[in-house]
């Protein structure tokens, strides 16, 4: 069965027209978790952007968390973030 977070957390990244985007639903390893109840998801995500490029780490999850501010911490109760920026000659 497909979680339905996933879609809307997928939606709500492609504003950043990254080259690689990974979202992995971790939800299953944190059954009986308290921050699973009522359905939240877990995720792993690794995105690899343009719009990262000259920003620290802490900026790059910053861009990503104000596109998911309203999400957590419901439907999504924990995400993993790998982000960089991409290299030049990579694509």
């Amino acid at each position: 069965m497909t979680n339905p977070h996933y879609a809307l957390l997928n939606q709500r990244l492609q504003a950043l027209n990254a080259t690689q985007l990974v979202i992995e639903d971790e939800s299953h390893l944190h059954a009986g978790h308290a921050g699973s109840q009522g359905g939240a998801s877990h995720f792993r995500v690794t995105i690899v952007a343009d719009c990262f490029n000259n920003q620290p780490v802490i900026a790059q999850h910053r861009l990503v968390y104000d596109l998911l501010r309203d999400l957590i911490p419901y439907p999504i109760h924990a995400l993993a973030l790998t982000t960089r920026a991409l290299s030049k000659g990579n694509s």
